[in-house]
């Protein structure tokens, strides 16, 4: 993941926000809609959270939210990205530390990502993958989510993005058979986001969809050996 990405952390979500304004709604109505839909599939109360390539830090505080019984820890590379989360986010429950020092921590129970995989190259996917799975505890959790490159408007507001433009997204599939070989079992993958804000009023029907793989965004959801159940 190349560092320079967040080097300009203000203005992160200003160009997020306009690039996804294509969809009519912002970064917080798409990181809720992630947490809440994942919530809902993993055990209620992990202990330690980490949240891989957290840039900014927005979403610890909504998994700190939807989770209160968790400590929670953001990781980046971008020294810009963490210094602005921990100016803007920081807390006695959440965190942010370099990716490089996650091996030196306690381990986690629940590893959320979102968008970070198609900025990293597809030679170094597998090993981070594997480096990741390191990182947690037996039965633990991972929730990698990914804008779906067979949605067309996912296509479009990566376009809008300027760090998104030269990235290389991957199919549900590639995730899929890369999040199993590093050793995860693969426990299914559900598909989020179908509907703009200009057909709100449909949006009761999308849980029937979570399966078929047209929606914005997907994730793979997957845990490590030694779950019980």
């Amino acid at each position: 993941m190349p560092e320079q990405l967040f080097d300009r952390a203000a203005e992160y979500e200003a160009m997020l926000n306009r690039g996804i304004g294509l969809s009519g709604e912002n970064q917080e109505f798409f990181i809720s809609g992630r947490i809440q839909d994942m919530r809902s599939q993993v055990p209620p109360s992990p202990r330690r959270i980490l949240d891989f390539g957290c840039g900014t830090g927005k979403s610890c505080a909504k998994l700190a939210d939807a989770f209160p019984t968790a400590q929670i820890v953001g990781a980046d590379l971008s020294q810009e990205a963490l210094r602005h989360a921990k100016m803007t986010l920081g807390s006695n429950r959440v965190r942010f530390e370099n990716i490089a020092d996650l091996p030196r921590l306690e381990p986690f129970d629940l590893c959320y990502i979102n968008g970070v995989f198609h900025h990293i190259l597809p030679s170094e996917r597998q090993s981070t993958l594997v480096m990741i799975r390191e990182l947690l505890t037996p039965g633990a959790h991972l929730a990698l989510f990914e804008n779906n490159p067979w949605n067309p408007g996912a296509r479009m507001v990566m376009r809008r993005i300027p760090f998104d433009r030269d990235a290389i997204p991957l199919s549900f599939l590639e995730a899929r058979t890369r999040v199993k070989a590093a050793g995860f079992h693969v426990y299914g993958t559900r598909f989020l986001f179908y509907m703009p804000k200009a057909l709100a009023p449909l949006r009761f029907i999308e849980p029937l969809f979570v399966k078929v793989p047209l929606g914005a965004q997907y994730y793979v959801l997957a845990g490590t050996p030694g779950r019980s159940g």
